[in-house]
């Protein structure tokens, strides 16, 4: 018997003429800093690279022979001036998307406690932002489906 209906997409795997059937895997680790509020950093891409101008969740790639924790231990530092304990990064969810060019593989976590006052250092613009205010702000499209798996769990 055929698939039918909304079981048939996920099947639906083939490859067309011409088409490469591979995308690299870039492997980001991003965090959801929760403030005392209950409000989440959110961080804004800055003018030059891509997808300049969304909010998306700090973090960054993971370097080869990295753990996820030690990525955000070292891209908050770089990026915020944080000092976070890796035992202090809770593994929430993960975004899979494909872009354009590549397949994102990106873990979530949540971080509540951490050292310091978060400090732009890359030119991204910060904001606090309450969860149920997410949907209102422009982010990748790997972010968005995290924002409800988020709110629920805060």
């Amino acid at each position: 018997m055929p698939i039918t209906g909304p079981d048939r997409a996920c099947l639906d795997v083939r490859v067309g003429p011409g088409e490469a059937p591979f995308k690299p895997t870039i492997l980001v680790a991003a965090v959801a800093l929760v403030d005392a509020d209950g409000r989440v950093l959110l961080a804004r891409r800055p003018k030059g690279k891509s997808m300049a101008g969304l909010w998306e969740f700090p973090g960054g790639k993971v370097d080869d022979g990295e753990t996820l924790e030690a990525a955000l231990v070292r891209e908050l530092r770089e990026e915020l001036s944080l000092d976070i304990v890796e035992s202090c990064l809770a593994p929430l969810t993960f975004a899979s998307h494909a872009y354009d060019e590549f397949h994102l593989l990106m873990p979530l976590f949540v971080c509540r406690v951490w050292k310091g006052m978060p400090v732009a250092q890359e030119g991204q613009a910060l904001k606090w932002v309450r969860p149920l205010d997410m949907a209102g702000l422009q982010m990748p499209p790997a972010d968005i489906p995290l924002i409800a798996l988020l709110r629920d769990f805060l």
